[in-house]
Parts: structure tokens; sequence; C-alpha cells
């Protein structure tokens, strides 16, 4: 197989190939007399179909693949050959076809050549950070809000409790859907309600039923109750109050530390963000040396 190497625009490069058709033809007529042995056709026996009826009906297929393995095989001793470090996949195009001949073209992209910059013009910030008693009381209560749980309590339902309720809405006088919910479960002031629903909630006890009218937002994510008003009766079921974990030697074994000393789980968490920070710290000094280098190393990238 004869090939050509062409430089186009900027990294695109063209290779011609030019395939030998009688070798093709040889191939082809190979396969299609291996193939003869064991195909099954209506009317004929195993291994006793015509050569002729097999290439009329798998002459076009088998050509095709006879094809694009040669082209594929010669792109890539003609890449080789070249040294051409390819971006990308080719596009193969056919070309002229002459006697006994047929040309194709694959067009496709290199990697550019990286001639590094003046690597001394790069400015490098290195951070400095320092873990404080404060940054570990930050950490503690994080874990402690991570281990929040709920009591139940007998008195008026306050902010930041978790309730459940029974409620219906109504329309005009006639419910509408999404309006009605049985032991439905609120976090007073956490907002995953609206909030002039949560605040009717204020001050009930358990068993408590309220009625009152609440107008939706005309912004409401159900736009066919936005702007509406609906009449709300609500029953309070239970009031739980919020309860965070002392940080004593129970919760500290619950975090792993087996003989519950809270120095220690102190020094743990101090060790953990003394090793976050330096990852972070190695993560910005990499950005701006990647930042640096593309500044002072202009190059060209592959479309493709």
């Amino acid at each position: 197989m004869q090939t050509q190497v062409e430089t186009l625009e900027g990294l695109q490069r063209r290779i011609t190939l030019q395939l030998n058709m009688s070798d093709v033809e040889a191939e082809v007529d190979k396969r299609l007399r291996q193939l003869v042995k064991t195909v099954r056709m209506s009317g004929f026996r195993p291994g006793k179909v015509p050569l002729k009826i097999v290439a009329q009906r798998y002459g076009g297929e088998i050509r095709g693949e006879v094809m694009g393995e040669a082209l594929q095989r010669g792109f890539t001793e003609a890449v080789r050959a070249n040294n051409l470090n390819v971006a990308g996949y080719p596009r193969f195009d056919q070309g002229e076809t002459g006697e006994g001949a047929a040309a194709f073209t694959a067009t496709f992209e290199v990697f550019p050549q990286i001639v590094l910059g003046d690597v001394s013009q790069i400015k490098v910030t290195r951070p400095v950070v320092e873990v404080t008693d404060a940054d570990v009381d930050r950490t503690l209560e994080v874990l402690r809000k991570q281990r929040l749980h709920y009591h139940a309590v007998d008195r008026e339902a306050r902010a930041s409790d978790r309730v459940h309720v029974d409620y219906i809405g109504r329309i005009g006088g006639e419910p509408f859907p999404g309006g009605e919910a049985h032991d439905y479960p609120v976090v007073l002031g956490e907002g995953r309600t609206l909030k002039a629903f949560e605040g009717q909630l204020l001050g009930m006890r358990v068993g408590e039923v309220k009625t009152f009218d609440l107008t939706f937002p005309d912004d409401y994510f159900a736009k066919e109750l936005a702007g509406k008003t609906a009449t709300f009766e609500v029953t309070l079921k239970s009031v739980h109050a919020p309860h965070l974990p002392e940080v004593d030697s129970d919760f500290a074994r619950s975090l792993g530390i087996h003989d519950g000393d809270v120095a220690r789980l102190r020094e743990e968490i101090a060790a953990n963000l003394r090793r976050e920070a330096k990852r972070r710290i190695q993560a910005k000094v990499k950005e701006q040396v990647m930042q640096g280098l593309l500044e002072v190393t202009p190059f060209e990238v592959p479309k493709s």
C-alpha cells in the first residue's frame, strides 16, 4: 500500500492511502470460499451453496470489511513510519479510483509539540494555615449536630422542635391535591415548609386543633395554588425537643476513641484538620503552577 502524508492548517494532517484492488479482491474471494463451507441457505445443504450465490448475498459486506481492515492497517503503518502522535480519530474519505487502485484519505489531528516556556516567570504563593482550638471547637459542633436526636416533651411547641401534625387544607371549602397529610413531621424554623404554616404551629400543645387561613406566595412551586388562600385545619400529634450530645467520653467513643479520652479526640480532630489543610494547600499551589505553565507556554490545542 502506498501512502503520502500532508501537513494541513495547524495541527491537521492528511494521509493518502492507495489500496491495491487486486489484493482486496483476492482476500474477498478467499473469505467467500471459506464462508461457503459453513453458510446455511434455504434450499441448499450445508456447504453446498454455490459460490456465486454466496457472493451475491455476502460479497458487499465482506468487501467492506476487507477494505476497512486494509485502510486501518495502512493508516497505522503510516502513522508509525512518520512518528505521528495522533489526537482523536481519523476521518476516512474516498478519493479518485484509478486502474487497479482506489485512493482514500485519512484526515486527523496530531498533538502539539510543546516547548516549555520561561518557568522563572511563574510566581506561586503558598498559603499558611494554622489549626487552632477554635477550629477544633467548630468541628466538634458540626459533629454534635450530625448526631442530633429528639425526645418527646410535654409542653408547647417551640422553635427548633420537631412536631408531627395531621392537616387538611381547603380552598373554597373543597380539599385540594396535596393539601392533606397524616403524622407529617415539621422541624420548626428549618424552613422546609411555608414560614406562615410553621408559625401557626408555634405554641400548640399535643392534641390541640387549630384552624387558620394561609395565602400561598405568588411564586409558589405549585402554580395551581400560587396566590390562592386556603383554610387549614391542623391537629398537633407530638412535640419532640432537640438534644445535642455532650462532648464527653460516650461522645468520644461514638467517634472511635475506644477509651473515651476527650483530649485524644480533640488531638485526632486537629490532626485531621491539618491533613485537610495540607491537601488544600497542595491543590492551590498546583493550580497556580499549572496556570503559570499555561501562561508561559502557549500551544495550540487539538479541536478533537
